[in-house]
């Protein structure tokens, strides 16, 4: 039996994730009627526990500040180690071009999304999880209905003005309008598990994450305050198809493969099994469209390299409840730019990102990381890409595409000089000389 709700909200925000409640909090603050609906119960478990320091100031504005540092452990930068350099490098916040963006913090998600979604009930949404949604319809004469499924099998629909899709890697609406495109270029997937006893860096650089390169791909190490470890290795979704072994043992197998991470784990105990998960790289081709708009993982994810995925989804529902608040209380024509702009500063973002992270395994990149200098104040951009500094004007961009240009160049000299190697080898082969 269906029962339907007699109430209808302004806002429904589907996904209780950083995102969602971010923008459930921001709605509520402005006196919208919000329900935000999760299918799990809070705390749960969720990857992806590094942050940037570009989300501090999203917590002063949310108002959790106090309460992110309370469970997080403090972050300076990041440790990059590669196989095919004599020693591994180590980078700091602080050298950003905007020094302010100087610390971070690596969290349990469990914890840090409770806080999160606790902070939106007290803000004013209402908060319901253990529903999950399992349709959504789009009446003619506007706004959205959706069914929900509570774990006990009860059923109920809801009724909005306007939805927003935080739903995460579920893709609720992408999945629904068939909108979802996975990056064949990058295309990717993770195994990840959580270690005690794992060997972390000294002194300040203690909540530092690392980042292990190895010929399948890379390695994180997160380190969170607990004492606990978080491991994973992302790598091309063909490699991952070569395991024959249960997840578990095939981490252990994938770890060996990296000396130095070895050395690091060395008398470190895996805490329970092991998680494997694909289609790592994603985009939904639209964003927006009558009465909804996408949040976070449920528009697009990249990879988890640079950390990028919550800030992403933060930032995006800071700009997601000015959208939003347009198409509730502006003209048509006003509300069409305000989800046009929002279109356009999400995929500029994560443009910005991208670019880096699907090139992040190739020697031209590596020796960026690995190398101590800052020709022409790349360094400071780097840093500032990897501080989150990518939806504001700032002077990092143009020095990045000066970098772009400079490894388009090395990557044209290396090609030629492979073509010229060839052609000289194959007269000296048929010459019988080679």
């Amino acid at each position: 039996m269906v029962i339907t709700s007699d109430e209808r909200y302004d806002v429904l925000v589907v996904g209780g994730g950083p995102g969602g409640s971010t923008v459930a909090t921001l709605l509520a603050r402005r006196g919208e009627r919000v329900l935000l609906i999760e299918k799990d119960h809070h705390p749960r478990f969720h990857i992806g526990e590094s942050l940037l320091p570009m989300n501090m100031p999203l917590f002063e504005q949310l108002g959790v500040a106090d309460e992110i540092a309370r469970i997080g452990i403090p972050k300076y930068g990041a440790e990059f180690v590669s196989p095919w350099h004599d020693k591994p490098s180590h980078l700091e916040f602080a050298q950003a071009w905007d020094k302010s963006l100087s610390s971070a913090y690596e969290v349990r998600r469990s914890e840090f999304d409770h806080v999160l979604w606790k902070h939106a009930a007290a803000t004013g949404a209402q908060v319901i999880d253990g529903w999950r949604i399992t349709g959504v319809e789009f009446p003619a004469e506007g706004g959205v209905v959706a069914r929900a499924r509570a774990e006990d099998g009860r059923e109920q629909q809801f009724a909005a003005k306007f939805l927003v899709d935080a739903s995460g890697r579920d893709t609720l609406l992408a999945n629904k309008l068939g909108t979802k495109v996975s990056n064949k270029q990058h295309h990717t997937a993770a195994i990840y598990g959580h270690f005690t006893g794992a060997r972390r860096l000294p002194g300040k650089a203690v909540g530092n994450i690392s980042l292990f390169w190895f010929d399948h791909g890379w390695f994180w190490f997160i380190p969170l305050l607990d004492g606990t470890t978080s491991v994973g290795a992302v790598c091309h979704a063909d490699f991952m198809k070569t395991r024959k072994t249960d997840v578990t043992t095939f981490l252990k197998d994938v770890i060996a493969m990296s000396p130095a991470l070895s050395d690091r784990l060395r008398d470190a105990e895996l805490i329970g099994p092991a998680t494997a998960t694909g289609n790592y790289s994603y985009k939904s081709d639209r964003i927006s469209g009558p009465g909804y708009l996408m949040v976070g993982d449920a528009y697009g994810f990249i990879d988890p390299v640079f950390s990028s995925g919550v800030f992403i989804a933060m930032q995006s529902g800071f700009l997601a409840a000015d959208a939003v608040t347009a198409c509730l209380h502006k003209t048509a024509d006003e509300a069409a730019l305000a989800l046009r702009r929002y279109e356009a500063d999400v995929n500029r973002a994560m443009e910005r990102f991208s670019w880096f992270i699907y090139r992040v395994n190739r020697p031209a990149i590596r020796a960026l990381f690995m190398n101590n200098g800052n020709p022409l104040r790349l360094r400071e951009s780097v840093m500032s890409l990897l501080a989150g500094d990518v939806f504001r004007p700032s002077p990092i961009h143009a020095r990045l595409g000066l970098f772009k240009g400079l490894y388009y160049l090395k990557s044209l000299a290396a090609k030629a000089e492979r073509l010229l190697a060839r052609n000289t080898a194959r007269p000296l082969a048929r010459s019988g000389k080679a």
